[in-house]
């Protein structure tokens, strides 16, 4: 199992407080947590205007980068294809995205990660 997180995700732990690890644990199972390229950026980015990007960041370094050729919610389109992972967002473009390109898509409902689409 493989799960990608976008900007949006990393930021849920500190916007939400929730437990990222323990809810995608509860939910997937052990699963391989991935961080595209260019979220990496875009985290970076953030970290300079808010303490919730610092915090981000952080938790980031903890999770494997894959390399995507495409910038922005493309990258993480392609990430999550590339791995055939559930990719973790609750960007509501992004999820229409996803879906129409076959992607499994995780959540935060109600407090909790949940299987959107799958």
């Amino acid at each position: 199992m493989r799960v990608v997180l976008d900007a949006n995700a990393l930021l849920m732990p500190f916007e939400f407080k929730i437990n990222l690890d323990l809810e995608l644990q509860r939910l997937v199972g052990n699963a391989e947590i991935f961080v595209p390229s260019c979220t990496v950026g875009e985290i970076d980015r953030i970290a300079k205007r808010r303490w919730e990007g610092k915090a981000a960041k952080q938790l980031m370094e903890k999770y494997r980068v894959v390399e995507v050729k495409s910038l922005g919610d493309d990258g993480v389109i392609e990430a999550g294809k590339k791995l055939n992972a559930y990719v973790v967002t609750n960007d509501r473009k992004l999820i229409e995205r996803l879906v129409k390109n076959g992607v499994k898509v995780i959540t935060l409902k109600n407090g909790h990660l949940v299987i959107e689409y799958e």
